[in-house]
């Protein structure tokens, strides 16, 4: 039997297992040292478990039977009954006081039949999995008590199968894979890998798995099953030895004589174990080392390493379950602490985190910033100096207006007199024209701020802790910031238009940096006078001949210069008049007939567009004007780019930042909302209960 310290210390480590499971998912985080029973279907787990208990108490048949992890926990009580006899273990019918079953679902509840602990097995893997071969990792806690057994702690998992059958799951292969590993990978578990012995050890799926998770054999110890049905004159001291498949831990035989048969007329475990006992006593090669062999050995050899394995792992797990106090206890701290502050000063301390964390995000005075990329105020700056700047910077104001609409923008200025000089009227409207496009992009400039702002909100929202327990805080707060940026919208907007406006409404000519008529026409008419060839070298011949070329200078009529209006005409389409010899009829008396001659006068047509190229004139015109738009734009957008950023950081970003607690305040923190704000969330509750178990059960693990 087991030591009273190797009962205590196995003891202690159950005690953990049940606390652990009971709390749910989150003792995965506490490695418990635990024997993982490992073995292909039908390779006698089920039998080797039920021997060390002594009783028949697993569910039996065909295909997978074991569809949940079964945590055994085996206590060795001593016999308080002074009618039993604790030194034979019962027939499978019989009953004894001394013996129970207990499981962790059903707390308080004895089990001393143990086909009821079948049972019971069979309903709550049903329970979980439905009626149909399915598995579930959740296991099911069971402990027995006896003075039968040694203080062990065993996994019965299910067993490994590579073809589906019947109604099987087509991936039941990989499913019962991914669960063994997930038990065996673990540090602390020591595998008991299963495996016949009639087979080839070779072949051996337990031995092949554990050997995924623990190559050098550190931690797995071999069981040979099945030894009783080997071919006369086969034995297996060869692999007992270590030189087929070597494990730190060894092998240990074990022969298993009660077939489906013998289980179905109840032959009783107790006469299976004498049967055992004599297999190997009268078996020639085993019989030297028969007190090394079947059933008692095995358990006594596992109390031996699992409680070598526990003291050889518990300061680590002393280690863990320190470390895991100090998460769950800051976690509970973020939880509100074991019970929820329904108060005011939950909604104040949320507004104070959240308006300092939206200041320090707008100013960059954060301890967290980030590394990697620009966030906060930096990307408003981004916005500014980048987006915006380089928008206006690229601002063409002839992108639109061609050379033939100033010229006609030009004529149409004149009015009814024609111009001697570059109007300054159609300098004003081409100007106006293009100062108020700046508008767009000006306005785009706030929406791109807001959306900043509101960028802002999402990524500080998820980093107050106090707001995941209330939902409906959250929600609401989110909701008064994104209404409080709206509101401050519409007068930055208006001040950003009202900007455009103000340069629009008047243009400041005699601004210092601003190029003036006289400077633009000298530029202009050297450029013109540069692009000019020079005139030709005239002709001596050409003096001595009779003047004119011997004609007289009176009888070639003179040139006919065009018109002011020329450029508005196609050529050769001026005269619908009568031709006389060739020419245009004279619009006066004809005194050979006598009679008055007739004026002939087209009516303007609808629509007057020019029709020719620009003459010298109206290119000298336009040159001189679009000289002066570009240097007067160009100070324009210098001041758009300089004072837009300067308007929305005034009536936005600062408005916002100064004023954003004070809205806060003014709509959340209000007695007849307050109750309907702390309403925790019911994950949030379910949460701080599971925590405070948990703690409760690492400080009595800690004790």
């Amino acid at each position: 039997m087991a030591t009273g310290l190797g009962t205590e210390i196995v003891g202690i480590v159950n005690k953990l297992q049940d606390v652990f499971t009971a709390v749910g998912a989150s003792a995965s985080a506490i490695d418990l040292p635990q024997i993982c029973v490992l073995g292909s279907q039908s390779s006698g787990k089920s039998s080797v478990l039920e021997n060390l208990v002594g009783r028949d108490f697993l569910p039996r048949g065909t295909g997978i039977v074991t569809r949940r992890p079964l945590v055994l926990q085996l206590i060795h009580r001593p016999a308080t009954s002074k009618k039993g006899d604790s030194s034979k273990a019962p027939t499978a019918n019989q009953t004894n006081e001394d013996e129970w079953g207990e499981f962790l679902h059903l707390p308080g509840e004895k089990f001393h039949d143990f086909s009821k602990i079948r049972a019971e097995i069979v309903r709550d893997t049903e329970a979980k999995t439905g009626r149909n071969a399915g598995i579930s990792p959740i296991p099911i806690n069971l402990r027995v008590f006896s003075p039968n057994v040694l203080t062990l702690t065993l996994v019965d998992l299910p067993g490994i199968t590579k073809v589906p059958v019947g109604d099987q799951p087509r991936d039941i292969e990989k499913q019962i894979r991914d669960m063994l590993m997930k038990y065996i990978s673990k540090p602390n578990a020591v595998i008991l890998a299963v495996t016949g012995g009639n087979t080839d050890l070779a072949n051996s799926d337990g031995l092949k798995m554990a050997r995924e998770v623990d190559p050098e054999g550190t931690r797995t110890i071999g069981v040979l099953t099945k030894i009783d049905l080997m071919d006369a004159g086969t034995d297996v001291i060869d692999i007992l030895a270590g030189r087929i498949i070597p494990l730190r831990l060894g092998y240990v035989q074990w022969c298993v004589n009660r077939g489906q048969r013998d289980i179905d007329s109840s032959r009783s475990i107790s006469a299976a174990l004498e049967a055992e006992r004599a297999f190997f006593e009268s078996h020639s090669s085993y019989s030297g080392k028969a007190q090394y062999c079947g059933t008692p050995y095995l358990a006594r050899r596992l109390n031996l390493i699992l409680m070598h394995h526990i003291k050889a792992t518990l300061p680590d797990i002393k280690v863990r379950i320190s470390e895991q106090q100090k998460k769950f206890s800051a976690e509970l701290q973020s939880l509100g602490g074991p019970i929820a502050d329904s108060s005011g000063s939950v909604v104040l301390s949320a507004i104070t985190e959240f308006s300092a964390e939206f200041r320090g995000a707008i100013d960059g005075n954060r301890d967290d910033l980030a590394q990697n990329e620009l966030a906060g105020g930096a990307r408003i700056s981004f916005v500014y100096h980048e987006l915006y700047s380089n928008a206006i910077k690229s601002f063409d104001p002839f992108d639109q207006v061609k050379d033939g609409d100033i010229r006609t923008i030009l004529y149409n200025s004149s009015g009814s007199t024609p111009a001697l000089f570059v109007g300054t009227t159609a300098f004003e409207v081409i100007v106006k024209q293009q100062i108020r496009r700046l508008e767009e992009p000006s306005l785009k400039c706030c929406q791109l701020v807001y959306d900043e702002l509101t960028r802002i909100l999402g990524e500080i929202l998820p980093r107050i802790q106090v707001l995941k327990r209330y939902p409906e805080l959250e929600k609401r707060l989110q909701i008064v910031v994104i209404n409080f940026f709206k509101s401050a919208m519409d007068p930055t907007t208006k001040l950003v238009s009202n900007l455009v406006s103000m340069q629009a409404c008047y243009i400041n000519t005699t601004h210092p940096d601003f190029l003036n008529g006289h400077k633009a026409m000298s530029i202009v008419m050297e450029r013109i006078n540069a692009n000019k060839p020079p005139p030709p070298a005239p002709d001596p011949k050409q003096s001595r001949g009779a003047i004119n070329n011997n004609k007289d200078l009176d009888v070639d009529l003179p040139k006919e210069e065009q018109s002011f209006f020329g450029s508005f005409f196609s050529k050769g389409k001026t005269s619908k008049r009568a031709l006389v010899n060739g020419r245009p009829e004279s619009p006066v008396r004809n005194f050979a007939s006598g009679s008055p001659a007739t004026a002939i006068m087209d009516q303007p047509p609808p629509v007057i567009r020019p029709q020719m190229a620009l003459n010298e004139r109206e290119q000298m015109e336009t040159e001189v004007i679009k000289l002066l738009i570009h240097s007067y734009f160009n100070i324009i957008k210098r001041e758009m780019i300089d004072m837009v950023p300067k308007s929305v950081t005034l009536t936005l970003v600062n408005h916002s930042k100064d004023n954003l607690q004070k809205e806060l305040l003014q709509e959340l923190y209000k007695p007849d909302v307050l109750n309907e704000l702390l309403k925790e969330s019911s994950v949030v509750v379910e949460r701080r209960q599971e925590v405070v178990k948990m703690l409760a059960a690492l400080n009595k693990a800690e004790e």
